[in-house]
C-alpha cells in the first residue's frame, strides 16, 4: 500500500464518496501490470483505432497481443467500452485535417474505461519543410496533452508517438508499451521512433543479457534490478561501498553480480568490464545524489560533488565502456534524469544543472550511436514515492503528488518498467528520447 493517505482512501467506494462529498481530490487507483512480460499483454482488453493509414497493421497488432479490435461507430451509442483508442494521424499535413481528430474521439472519448489508454500516431515537425505541416503536426502535441490532463481523474493516460518516415517497422515496441499496463504512470509525453534494427520480442526480453545497475541497493535502483532480472537479465548491481551487505543480499536474491564500487572511481570502467565478464549489454545510470542549498548558500564542494556523481561520471564511465568494446551492437543505455532537470527547483541549483546535463548527454549519444545499433535514451522521474520523498513535510509532499495529471505519486517500480521497455529489442527504434515518468506532472509541461 502507498503511503498516499488520500489514495489508499480513494481505493473504497464509500471513501471515493466521502472524499468527493467534501471536495478533497479523488486520485484513481493505477492498474499496473505484475509479473514478467508476455505475448498477451493486451488479453482481455479492447482498442478501437481510426482509419488512418497504418489501420491495418495497428489492428494486426492488438489483435497480435490479446487484444480485441472494436469498431465504436461514429455515434457510440451502445454503451460499449473499451481500454484504448488509437488515431493514426501520420498522414495529417494541413490544418484542415486536425478537425479528423474531433470526429474521432468526441464521440468516443466517453467509451473509454477508467485507467484507459489514448495513444496518437503522428510524423515530427522537425521532418518535414513544409509550414502548415509543421503546424499540423505541432497540434498534436497540445492535443495529447490536453486530452491526458482529460483522463487524469479516472486514472487514464494519452501519449504521442511520432514515426520518421521509413521507421514504421519499429512503431510495435513503443505501442506494445504505451498501450499495456505497464506505462500507467505516463502520461501526455512524445516519443520519436526515428529507425533501428532488430523486431521487439514480448517473452523474457532480456534473457542472455547482461545488464548494470548502478545506485541498485535500493529504492528506484532495486526495483529496476528486480525487474531485469525477471525479464531474464543478469544483472550486475552496482552501489557504493557503504552498502555492500545489501548489494550482495540483492545479487544472491536475483542470481546476479555484486560490485561495490564508487561510480566516480577513475577505474570503474575497468572494474565493471571485469565484473561482468567483458561484455555489458545494457546500461543503466541510476546512481545519484542531492545536495540541496539554495546557491548563495551552497558550498563549492556540494556543487562539486553533485556534478561529479550525476553527470561527469556518468559520461567517463559510457564512454570508457564505449573504448574499451564492452557494449555490443544492439546494446542499449539508459539514463536516469528528473523533471528538475527540466522544471528546475528552488534549493537545487547543482541537482538541476546535472539532470539537464543528462538530458543533453542522451540526445548527444543518442545521434552519435544510432549507426552503430546500440540505443541511448532517458527517463524523467517526477514524483515517485520513496524513503526519499517520505522525508518531505506534508505540505510540499501533497503538492507534489496533486500537482498531475493522475493526481498522485507514482511508485520505483513505474520508473523500473519504463527503464525495462527502454532497454528492450522493442525500443531500437529509439534514440535521444527524454521520456517523462511523471504522471503528467505540471511543472515542467
Amino acid at each position: 500500500m502507498s503511503g498516499d493517505l488520500i489514495l489508499n482512501w480513494s481505493s473504497n467506494p464509500t471513501g471515493r464518496k466521502l472524499m468527493g462529498a467534501v471536495g478533497l481530490p479523488t486520485p484513481q487507483p493505477l492498474d499496473r501490470a505484475e509479473g514478467p512480460w508476455s505475448a498477451g499483454a493486451l488479453e482481455g482488453r479492447s482498442a478501437c483505432v481510426n482509419a488512418g493509414p497504418h489501420a491495418d497493421v495497428l489492428s494486426s497488432l492488438i489483435s497480435g497481443w490479446g487484444g480485441a479490435v472494436v469498431d465504436l461507430g461514429p455515434e457510440a451509442e451502445d454503451g460499449t467500452k473499451v481500454h484504448a483508442l488509437v488515431f493514426d494521424a501520420t498522414g495529417m499535413d494541413s490544418v484542415g485535417q486536425l478537425r479528423e481528430l474531433y470526429d474521432f474521439f468526441h464521440p468516443r472519448i466517453r467509451s473509454l474505461r477508467r485507467c484507459g489508454r489514448v495513444v496518437v500516431l503522428g510524423r515530427s515537425p522537425d521532418d518535414t519543410a513544409d509550414v502548415e505541416a509543421m503546424a499540423a503536426r505541432a497540434a498534436l502535441v497540445g492535443f495529447t496533452k490536453s486530452v491526458a490532463k482529460e483522463l487524469g481523474r479516472k486514472g487514464g493516460t494519452a501519449n504521442l508517438v511520432t514515426l520518421s518516415e521509413g521507421a514504421e517497422d519499429q512503431l510495435a515496441g513503443p505501442l506494445h508499451f504505451l498501450l499495456s499496463q505497464r506505462s500507467a504512470f505516463i502520461s501526455g509525453q512524445s516519443l520519436h521512433v526515428s529507425g533501428g534494427e532488430g523486431e521487439g520480442t514480448w517473452s523474457a526480453p532480456l534473457a542472455g543479457k547482461t545488464v548494470l545497475v548502478t545506485g541498485s541497493a535500493r529504492g528506484i535502483g532495486e526495483a529496476t534490478a528486480r525487474r531485469m532480472a525477471a525479464e531474464g537479465a543478469k544483472v550486475v548491481v552496482l552501489d557504493i561501498p557503504p552498502d555492500e551487505a545489501a548489494i550482495h543480499a540483492l545479487a544472491t536474491e536475483l542470481g546476479g553480480i555484486p560490485l561495490p564500487l564508487d561510480i566516480t572511481d577513475a577505474s570503474a570502467a575497468d572494474k565493471i568490464v571485469e565484473a561482468a565478464g567483458g561484455r555489458v549489454d545494457v546500461v543503466v545510470h541510476n546512481a545519484g545524489i542531492t545536495r540541496d542549498k539554495t546557491l548563495g548558500r551552497m558550498a563549492e564542494g556540494l556543487w562539486d560533488l553533485t556534478l561529479e556523481v550525476n553527470l561527469a561520471s556518468v559520461l567517463r564511465v559510457t564512454e570508457g565502456l564505449l573504448a574499451r568494446g564492452a557494449i555490443p551492437r544492439g546494446g542499449r543505455i539508459v539514463l536516469v534524469s528528473s523533471v528538475a532537470g527540466i522544471a528546475g527547483n528552488t534549493g537545487q541549483t547543482n541537482y538541476a544543472a546535472s539532470k539537464a546535463g543528462i538530458m543533453g548527454l542522451t540526445h548527444g549519444l543518442g545521434a552519435r550511436l544510432a549507426p552503430e545499433g546500440v540505443a541511448v535514451n532517458a527517463v524523467a522521474p517526477g514524483f515517485i514515492e520513496t524513503r526519499l520523498t517520505q522525508a518531505i513535510p506534508m505540505g510540499i509532499r501533497e503538492v507534489g503528488r496533486r500537482l498531475a495529471n493522475l493526481n498522485q505519486g507514482g511508485l520505483p517500480v513505474d520508473i523500473a518498467e519504463a527503464i525495462v521497455f527502454l532497454s528492450s529489442p522493442g525500443a531500437a527504434g529509439l534514440h535521444g528520447n527524454v521520456l517523462r515518468v511523471c504522471g503528467g506532472n505540471l511543472l515542467g509541461a
